[in-house]
């Protein structure tokens, strides 16, 4: 049995090789960006005003000139006016170029316009109310990198830049599967001794959040079915993640299956609660295998503490460790890491989170109470109030 920190490394040791795909940068959306994009120009590509109002040259104003008669318009994206006397000024609109002879825009607010004269009431600074160019990015200037989740600032950047394809990582083939003959589809009326499936699809709905697709299996607990049906699924994917059938159990057959089929374990049982039975592997051919426990809060947990950032590592994404204060004493079992759920709530600029543990790794209906788990570190079972600890959330 290896502890939290060591899966952790384990885990992140054997990132996947996204493959890369192109895509139109506005279905690009929550994609990871697989390529440096860079300014074809400069951004702003000139000076441009940045408020309604007129240009003037700043000498004239500071020679003592207040009244300056109003030669014209320069307008957005029309071509460069440009001033034929110092003595006056044209009036320009937000986001047009400035005009040449001109240095300073004074916003309407700050002046009166009458009979074609424009009389200033403020001070003037030179330079007021320009975008100069350059200003944002050079030319040539790297203005996204590979890693980057691309959000509607980025692809915002993408149409500035004219990158109508961009290249992302694809996520990999991935199946989930459930396992166990107690389980039967949803729309089925389960006896007393059934439930309906839902891990499988927690663990779907989860990895759509990122943009990650699955295939779904069920696997009944039958070794040699087993055995025949992992192997196709194998084929397939290169990643597999597995919920139950991973414990002590007579059918409990999922680590002997995977071993059969081409599987290293790596490690099986971390010293957790939940999700203490969880089982990581991977074949020579590339496959990734996460084998959960079957109890669903174990799943759930399991999937937002090693495997969410493990596919974002893979994508060379900055996964940044978040971290809350603990609101309430709070006391749990000794000698390993447990991993509380809470509810966390910003309070005076703080994480501040709340303990609802719930019925145990069972009680899958807790979760629709909380936003995340703290990770309370083994070697304790006593924690206090104002005590920090990492927090992994599963909701914004």
């Amino acid at each position: 049995m290896v502890n939290v920190g060591e899966a952790s490394s384990i885990v992140f040791k054997h990132l996947c090789v996204p493959a890369i795909e192109t895509v139109s940068f506005d279905l690009a959306i929550n994609k990871v960006l697989a390529e440096t994009v860079v300014a074809d120009r400069d951004l702003p590509p000139c000076d441009r005003v940045t408020m309604d109002g007129i240009a003037v040259q700043f000498s004239s104003w500071e020679q003592g000139r207040r009244e300056f008669a109003v030669e014209g318009v320069q307008a957005a994206g029309a071509v460069r006016n440009g001033l034929k006397s110092s003595d006056n000024c044209l009036e320009v609109m937000t986001g047009a170029i400035m005009p040449d002879g001109t240095d300073a825009v004074v916003p309407y607010e700050h002046l009166e316009i009458s009979n074609g004269t424009a009389r200033i009431k403020e001070k003037v600074l030179k330079g007021q109310n320009i975008h100069t160019q350059g200003q944002d990015a050079k030319k040539g200037s790297s203005l996204l990198g590979a890693g980057m989740l691309l959000g509607a600032a980025e692809i915002a950047v993408l149409a500035a830049v004219g990158k109508r394809n961009v290249n992302v990582f694809a996520f990999p083939t991935t199946a989930v599967i459930s396992s166990g003959d107690e389980l039967v589809e949803i729309d089925a009326q389960p006896g007393m001794q059934q439930v309906r499936r839902s891990n499988s699809y927690a663990i779907e709905a989860a990895m759509k959040t990122l943009g990650w697709n699955a295939t779904l299996h069920h696997l009944p607990d039958d070794k040699d079915k087993m055995v025949t049906a992992m192997k196709k699924i194998a084929e397939t994917s290169k990643v597999i993640i597995l919920s139950g059938g991973v414990s002590k159990g007579k059918f409990d057959y999922v680590p002997a299956v995977l071993e059969e089929i081409g599987v290293r374990k790596l490690f099986h049982r971390v010293n957790q609660r939940p999700g203490k039975p969880f089982w990581f592997g991977a074949s020579d051919k590339g496959v990734t295998v996460f084998a959960l426990p079957g109890n669903p809060v174990s799943t759930y947990m399991c999937f937002y503490r090693y495997i969410r950032p493990w596919i974002l590592k893979s994508m060379k994404v900055d996964v940044a460790l978040c971290s809350a204060v603990l609101a309430k004493d709070f006391k749990g079992p000794q000698g390993l890491t447990y991993f509380l759920q809470v509810n966390v709530k910003v309070e005076n600029g703080k994480l501040m989170a709340y303990p609802d543990p719930g019925g145990g790794s069972g009680d899958f209906a807790n979760l629709k109470n909380v936003t995340g788990f703290l990770e309370l570190p083994e070697g304790r079972s006593s924690f206090e109030s104002g005590e920090v600890f990492v927090y992994i959330p599963f909701r914004n």
